[in-house]
């Protein structure tokens, strides 16, 4: 599931969805806010182009909606049903969870976005070259 080859394995450890060695973003430590959200211009091992199209990540906006979509929809379960708090107490919750995790939810929509058009490719592997 998180071998190279999966779009999870390109997804969860920022790497290139065609060859999945090189990195996806500058930074891979999503905690160094200065660079944390600078994307290469290519992959430094099979030199694909991250940047496919002006304006191609304009996609991943809908990406990050589904994400905090789905974040707001657990935190509100949560709340709701661990904590018992109200309709209204639980929409704190929600802005704070979902303050916490944007950069998370930035980042990966851009990857999420790219591998949905772009396949792995064995022949950009370190061992086929």
């Amino acid at each position: 599931m998180f071998k190279k080859g999966s779009k999870l394995y390109s997804i969860l450890f920022n790497k290139c969805p065609r060859c999945h060695e090189g990195d996806f973003m500058e930074e891979n430590n999503i905690l160094k806010f200065k660079n944390a959200f600078k994307m290469k211009e290519n992959c430094s091992k099979c030199n694909l182009k991250y940047m496919m199209e002006p304006s191609f990540y304009y996609g991943a906006m809908y990406v990050t909606y589904a994400l905090t979509v789905g974040i707001s929809i657990i935190t509100f379960i949560i709340s709701t049903l661990v904590f018992k708090l109200s309709l209204l107490e639980s929409f704190i919750p929600i802005v704070v969870v979902l303050i916490l995790t944007a950069p998370f939810s930035l980042r990966f929509s851009r990857i999420i976005w790219i591998n949905i058009f772009v396949h792995f490719d064995k022949k950009f592997t370190k061992n086929e070259q």
